[in-house]
């Protein structure tokens, strides 16, 4: 199976197929991962196939979980998950948020590449980037720990937006560590095609501290 007919399955199995643009837009984000990974080792998986797994089809799992259309994803690193967010939806407005100099250098250029005009790169820390309009929702696919995800990105969330945590085996313990100022709705378990690993998506929501210590009382 070739590249564009793994993709092709791939988006049918999670159950949103795409028009061949974005499809062919999404191979052309492999290939400039694959170009750019020789000199800034943006990711240690070197196989497209694998990229193709691991990367664009795990990022696009949470699709359906992403309501609203202000979206800011933090450490996004490679762009992952907003890339392939953004090219699959194009309603949606991404922010690729990375205090990487390269990375962030490579995201100008992927996004100039493939003519993706929903996104915008910002080259800042996470806990000091204060944006003019606070997000529908905070995604992160790079954060080893939940706390710390609360922690640095709390901020960013709107009201009624909501924090979504990619991880990869149920994060028990680390659900018990949760911070003040959020609250767990729910944790997805994700299938990812051709991906022999478990994958979940933690749903948190911010709420008033105050009113979060009046219910634990």
């Amino acid at each position: 199976m070739n590249l564009e007919e793994q993709l092709t399955f791939g988006l049918a199995q999670l159950g949103f197929p795409l028009d061949a643009m974005a499809q062919r837009r999404l191979l052309d984000y492999v290939a400039l991962l694959q170009k750019w990974n020789k000199v800034y080792n943006l990711t240690a998986v070197r196989d497209p196939q694998k990229m193709l797994t691991q990367h664009l089809l795990d990022s696009l799992a949470v699709l359906p979980h992403i309501h609203g259309r202000r979206i800011i994803d933090v450490g996004t690193g490679a762009g992952l998950p907003g890339i392939p967010l953004a090219l699959a939806n194009p309603a949606l407005d991404v922010t690729l948020l990375d205090s990487n100099h390269k990375k962030t250098t490579f995201l100008r250029q992927a996004c100039l590449e493939l003519g993706l005009a929903n996104a915008t790169v910002v080259c800042d820390r996470v806990e000091t980037w204060r944006p003019e309009e606070k997000y529908d929702v905070v995604i992160s696919r790079a954060f080893s720990d939940l706390a710390e995800f609360v922690d640095l990105t709390r901020h960013l969330c709107g009201k009624d937006g909501v924090m979504l945590a990619m991880k990869g085996i149920y994060p028990y313990e680390e659900l018990t560590r949760l911070p003040a100022g959020v609250a767990l709705q729910r944790v997805e378990p994700l299938m990812v095609p051709g991906l022999g690993a478990e994958r979940h998506l933690v749903l948190l929501h911010p709420v008033e501290i105050e009113a979060q210590q009046h219910r634990a009382g």
